[in-house]
């Protein structure tokens, strides 16, 4: 089995950074969204990472956003993928990845339509976070949908040629019954928090389960 795409996301501190930087996650997750709790401001992200230096590759999470916008958080933090998590069109995907030459992940939301709204993005995401949607809420509700479901956007993602990641209430206590539907990646912030802070145990606890599953199927 490939090794999955582990991504850590909501880092809102240094502390968080450093901790997710020191473990085995392949991504780190950045949310450049105002209205929610783990906004992180581009100029303070930026300083971080001239204190922390991570070998994994930053991701930057955004909800139906202006090219400037985007542009903004570039002039200070150098990200490897663009998600986005809103009411985006294949249009806006187009415009993004023409504007930044980023990869660009777009998130499906379990409850309206998945596979549908995979085919609309077909030839156009690089890659999909499949999450739960809650009323009023863009997503980071650590609310999980039934898992059972995997597969099938595997199959879509994989007929696209691009991954899937799973999103949604994956915690050290779960994480490896959803390793066991072989998903492309998992993507996790309050999982990997206690007291809305990155925990180092239950990181290591998330990768030492990754990595066992890794080697059981390999």
């Amino acid at each position: 089995m490939k090794e999955p795409i582990v991504k850590l996301c909501g880092n809102r501190s240094l502390s968080d950074l450093t901790k997710t930087a020191s473990s085995s996650a392949t991504h780190i997750g950045f949310i450049f969204v105002k209205r929610t709790k783990r906004y992180v401001r581009p100029e303070q992200v930026g300083r971080w990472l001239k204190t922390v230096r991570p070998n994994q590759k930053l991701v930057g999470v955004f909800v139906d956003p202006t090219i400037s916008e985007i542009e903004e958080v570039l002039r200070f933090v150098p990200l490897d993928v663009i998600q986005l998590h809103g009411k985006e069109t294949v249009g806006t995907l187009l415009s993004v990845k023409e504007a930044t030459g980023l990869p660009v992940w777009k998130v499906i939301h379990h409850e309206q339509d998945g596979e549908k709204q995979m085919d609309i993005f077909q030839g156009v995401a690089d890659g999909y976070v499949i999450d739960s949607k809650v009323k009023g809420a863009d997503g980071g509700t650590g609310v999980k949908f039934d898992w059972e479901a995997v597969p099938k956007y595997k199959k879509i993602a994989h007929e696209q040629d691009v991954p899937c990641l799973i999103a949604g209430g994956i915690n050290p206590g779960n994480v490896a019954d959803l390793l066991s539907y072989e998903p492309d990646g998992i993507d996790l912030s309050s999982g990997s928090e206690t007291y809305e802070q990155k925990d180092l145990a239950k990181i290591q606890a998330i990768m030492k389960e990754v990595e066992r599953n890794v080697a059981s199927i390999s």
